[in-house]
């Protein structure tokens, strides 16, 4: 794949429709990794949790889309980012409609949110870890495994945890 540098980065074109996608995609990616872990660590229902959740959808939906249209640039090569980043939407999509329709449970919400959230981790790895120091290290094959590794015992905890902190029905 043909790259060009640009500020010591390799990115697929310089041109400038690339470059603005470039822009309004680590802007949201940026945006969508602060506001989910603000939904993460506050307290589920509160006024914080609901801003940074909707701030994380918002946000996971525009990386996805500037996303898919970055890929025009590396097709076919960006074709697995794709899949990954519609997991992230799909799954970001389903656990904000779960919440907005007031399902019974929490345990669809939060796997369907930690899903969204590991797979647009895998995706940023994928695509930038062999360019990240100590990550460049790493076998690449890790890239799409370790984020998994780390996030599913964290989302089954905090299924657990939220379903020992509400009264059963």
């Amino acid at each position: 794949m043909h790259t060009e540098p640009l500020l010591g980065l390799d990115v697929a074109s310089l041109s400038v429709v690339f470059l603005v996608l470039l822009g309004i995609h680590v802007s949201a990616a940026l945006v969508a990794i602060v506001s989910g872990l603000v939904a993460m660590f506050s307290r589920k229902g509160s006024g914080r949790h609901v801003v940074g959740g909707r701030f994380y959808f918002g946000a996971m939906l525009i990386v996805f889309a500037s996303a898919c249209a970055m890929s025009a640039f590396r097709w076919p090569t960006d074709l697995p980012l794709v899949v990954a980043g519609a997991v992230a939407a799909v799954a970001a999509t389903y656990g904000f409609i779960y919440r907005r329709l007031h399902r019974p449970g929490d345990a669809l919400h939060i796997i369907a949110m930690g899903v969204s959230y590991v797979a647009m981790l895998t995706a940023f790895y994928v695509d930038n870890g062999p360019h990240l120091p100590i990550w460049q290290l790493l076998p690449s094959w890790l890239f799409w495994f370790l984020p998994a590794i780390v996030g599913t015992p964290l989302i089954i905890r905090a299924v657990v945890r939220r379903r020992h902190h509400r009264p059963s029905n």
